[in-house]
């Protein structure tokens, strides 16, 4: 009686029943239930039986071949995690590194832990380093406006990390659906108030998905001098998608990577997984992010800001670092 009660329904079709007072007799009973919707199903009948939120206990998916996307959901729903890390429950500003029971801050390379144990500051090098960032987003009908917001944060949640200047770090922003849209092209904006202000008016185009045709713009325009990047400086493209490309995407992503372009593909929802991998660079694992639910791509966001820097040399003080590293080898050997 004591532990959560769990009922998931999956249909695909209308009932030939009732289901408005059972359900309603389950959720009184203190059964917590979710709907999984497939292909042709009612959504009204989705929502007569779920839970409250409904946002929360209602998932949709096209086809049963995708229904497996929606276990990474469940699994962040139902799973116990004692990793404060994992689960969020620190205040680290950079890197949070997990002990029994515990946990400590770090900094990425290149920073160094202030005395709060808690905050970073740059020594040379670091995020002042000249980076040319575009992001590609999918602004497809599947995507739905209340996730085009999410979205538009996940991109601003980027953009916090880095530092924007004519020197440092430079952002573009194209969007993409049946056709191609530049936002706005790298170096227009020179701080972050402006590029976060930019995505925020940004409108949603709502129609298919040609992510082929935007690669091949990332390409061809995007990261071209008249566009206003910059020679000899390192390039990130970050594309962002939903679901199936309605067009042939391997050609230009092959030939992103050959540039020598850093891909990172981000999938949700229905995108398609073996398509993000052929996006992304090598090594594959560090360059492709998939999730089933819009409202956890801010986690996507945390990975992203610690993989997308380019950083020159670290800290000068070699000796403090010797130092730091061989403290954290005695701290691990303790543990184990």
């Amino acid at each position: 009686p004591s532990l959560l009660q769990v009922a998931i329904v999956v249909t695909d079709g209308r009932p030939q029943d009732g289901v408005q007072d059972v359900s309603a007799r389950a959720r009184a009973a203190g059964i917590e239930i979710f709907a999984i919707g497939v292909g042709r199903v009612d959504m009204g009948t989705l929502r007569q039986m779920a839970s409250e939120p409904l946002d929360e206990h209602v998932d949709y998916v096209e086809s049963y071949s995708v229904i497996e996307k929606l276990t990474h959901k469940f699994q962040e729903a139902f799973c116990v995690v004692s990793d404060l890390c994992a689960t969020g429950d620190h205040d680290c500003e950079q890197v949070c590194v997990s002990t029994p029971g515990a946990y400590r801050c770090a900094c990425r390379d290149g920073f160094s832990l202030n005395s709060d144990g808690k905050t970073c500051t740059a020594c040379n090098g670091g995020l002042g380093s000249a980076l040319d960032l575009v992001f590609l987003i999918d602004g497809s009908k599947s995507v739905r406006p209340e996730n085009f917001e999410l979205v538009k944060k996940f991109i601003n949640q980027i953009v916090d990390s880095l530092e924007v200047s004519d020197r440092q770090a430079q952002v573009g922003l194209v969007q993409y659906s049946s056709s191609v849209r530049q936002e706005f092209p790298l170096g227009q904006f020179k701080s972050k108030k402006d590029i976060k202000a930019a995505v925020k008016k940004m409108s949603y185009m709502e129609k298919g998905t040609m992510t082929g045709q935007a690669l091949k713009y990332l390409v061809d325009s995007s990261f071209s001098v008249i566009n206003g990047a910059r020679p000899g400086v390192p390039k990130v493209g970050i594309v962002f998608t939903d679901g199936r490309s309605q067009d042939y995407i391997s050609d230009a992503a092959k030939k992103a990577k050959d540039s020598g372009f850093r891909m990172f593909a981000v999938g949700v929802g229905n995108a398609v997984e073996d398509e993000l991998r052929e996006i992304a660079s090598e090594p594959v694992a560090e360059h492709y992010f998939y999730t089933a639910d819009f409202r956890t791509i801010s986690k996507i966001g945390k990975k992203l800001q610690l993989k997308i820097c380019v950083e020159e040399d670290p800290c000068e003080c070699k000796s403090i670092v010797k130092f730091q590293t061989k403290v954290e080898d005695l701290i691990n050997s303790l543990q184990q």
